[in-house]
């Protein structure tokens, strides 16, 4: 039997520097639970998964709401593994994450990562709409396959929008169904693990940072609104999530304020 979960939650400002956090609705595998944030300024929630999932019919999804001035870090206890489920018939499973940051908010979105296993069947899709003073620091990461073995199906898609307006609309599909030529030379050239990192602030507008080569598999991009995205490939898990913390840290190293606290 598929599972249909939604899991909610909400950050506001708690009158005394920091952030509350009086919405935190868990659902089946979806457990959401409040951990210590190493900023003052910051709530964090942390996604703890209850079961195995997401299964293939499995519908889950996430949604969350930082109010204007909150801050507030999302990350995971674990990575998300895909898995095929006990029927083929089922089809293919959903997970659909829905973000909502406010005026002067700030979100550090940072799951662990998404592994598509052999057989799998997933469709997720990330929306965020950010107001024209909110901060966004946003980490997504596919692993196309457990150890020795090939990529389930998978489809992402992130689109974002500013103050009402298009920032970002990307798709990615890997795997059985994909177009031709998605583990060929000009995409993934045979690497197994591909990412992203979207990172949004108002000061690009005056001073965004040039386009740039980050090594051979990685490349930083800035976007038509203040904010630039960085995409990676790597053959493993670890030398992705090396690559992408290397970025974050030299863009935020630039920014003078707005993520700290």
């Amino acid at each position: 039997m598929s599972v249909h979960a939604r899991a909610r939650l909400r950050a506001e400002p708690d009158g005394r520097g920091g952030s509350a956090l009086p919405v935190l609705v868990s659902d089946g595998p979806l457990a959401l639970r409040r951990t210590r944030a190493p900023r003052p300024t910051y709530a964090r929630v942390t996604v703890v998964g209850a079961m195995s999932a997401p299964l293939n019919g499995d519908r889950l999804a996430i949604e969350a709401e930082i109010a204007d001035g909150a801050r507030l870090t999302v990350d995971a206890a674990a990575a998300t593994i895909a898995l095929p489920g006990p029927r083929a018939e089922t089809g293919p499973s959903t997970y659909t994450v829905d973000l909502r940051v406010g005026e002067g908010a700030v979100l550090r979105w940072l799951p662990e990562q998404l592994v598509s296993a052999r057989g799998s069947d997933l469709h997720q899709t990330t929306r965020v709409e950010l107001a024209s003073t909110a901060r966004l620091l946003l980490r997504e990461e596919q692993i196309l396959g457990r150890h020795d073995e090939p990529a389930g199906a998978l489809t992402t898609r992130l689109t974002v929008h500013r103050a009402g307006h298009p920032l970002l609309d990307q798709q990615l599909a890997y795997g059985p169904g994909a177009p031709a030529g998605w583990n060929g030379p000009a995409v993934l050239a045979g690497h197994r693990a591909a990412g992203q990192l979207l990172l949004a602030d108002p000061a690009f507008e005056e001073a965004p940072p040039p386009a740039r080569l980050l090594g051979p598999t990685a490349a930083l991009t800035p976007l038509a609104g203040p904010a630039v995205l960085v995409t990676a490939l790597a053959p493993d898990a670890r030398l992705l999530r090396g690559i992408l913390d290397d970025a974050v840290r030299g863009l935020l190293d630039g920014l003078k304020e707005g993520f700290g606290g």
